[in-house]
């Protein structure tokens, strides 16, 4: 490869050194040094896991197999759990997520008490159409934040057409309460486009914390971005184990624009 090329091939060359099934693992790598999200003893749900690279990195933030914790990967694939890096609190569902009830979802986790980390490296397979790949990425990102919240509604009226926007009216999903924990945190993949802003102003008025990032090990031609959500209170899957200095970083919306062609591992 040459150009932006000569990135892609370190960060897959790196990926087979040190055992993780795909390059993505140095996106969760950057995000996790960058937020903290994963704390020892975490429970944490993987959406759109395959080929399992994010699997990898979540285990490696669980601690010791004495600290407990459990990381759940779902995906539309059967995925098996990548053997390296992983142990025995790692498993995997196959399941459609934009089908996943709420109820299903959170009876994956711990005594059903729901997740306090929600990763979503979900995206739509891409048509080279901008706008219909941009639309479904929203979507499926929408569809990540209803089974993290639960039911939404918003106040601005701007936040409104966004959730008229990509917001099924159709979701057979019954279930208000959101699976994700009081003080837990979400990072959730898009395709760059004009909706981004208004899904930031969307999220601040549920979150703590809403900020973009878009990781080195993202390759050149993609348009994809990962937006990180943190609500509010502390997180405590045992106290011994909470990661309490990210919870003091005040709300901000971080604007990052770059151009991207397709979401890829």
């Amino acid at each position: 490869m040459s150009g932006a090329g000569g990135t892609a091939d370190f960060f897959y060359r790196e990926a087979q050194r040190l055992g993780y099934v795909a390059r993505s693992a140095f996106k969760l790598i950057q995000i996790q040094k960058q937020h903290k999200l994963i704390a020892p003893g975490a429970a944490v749900l993987d959406l759109g896991c395959a080929p399992g690279a994010w699997l990898q990195v979540a285990c490696q933030n669980l601690g010791p197999l004495e600290k407990g914790g459990v990381i759940v990967g779902v995906d539309v694939k059967k995925v098996k759990v990548p053997s390296a890096h992983c142990d025995s609190r790692v498993r995997t569902v196959c399941a459609d997520v934009m089908a996943l009830m709420k109820q299903q979802a959170r009876a994956m986790s711990p005594q059903e008490r729901g997740f306090s980390v929600i990763l979503s490296d979900m995206c739509p397979v891409v048509s080279g159409i901008t706008t219909k790949d941009a639309a479904i990425s929203c979507e499926l990102g929408m569809r990540v934040l209803s089974l993290a919240v639960g039911k939404m509604k918003a106040k601005d009226s701007d936040c409104i057409a966004i959730l008229e926007k990509f917001q099924s009216s159709t979701e057979p999903d019954p279930d208000e309460d959101g699976i994700l924990r009081r003080g837990g945190s979400l990072v959730i993949k898009f395709l760059e486009n004009e909706d981004i802003p208004g899904f930031g102003k969307f999220c601040k008025e549920k979150f703590k914390k809403v900020s973009l990032l878009r990781p080195k090990a993202t390759r050149s031609s993609s348009r994809e971005i990962f937006m990180e959500l943190r609500t509010v209170g502390l997180q405590r899957e045992a106290p011994k184990c909470s990661d309490l200095k990210a919870q003091a970083q005040p709300a901000a919306f971080v604007r990052v624009w770059h151009r991207e062609s397709a979401a890829e591992l």
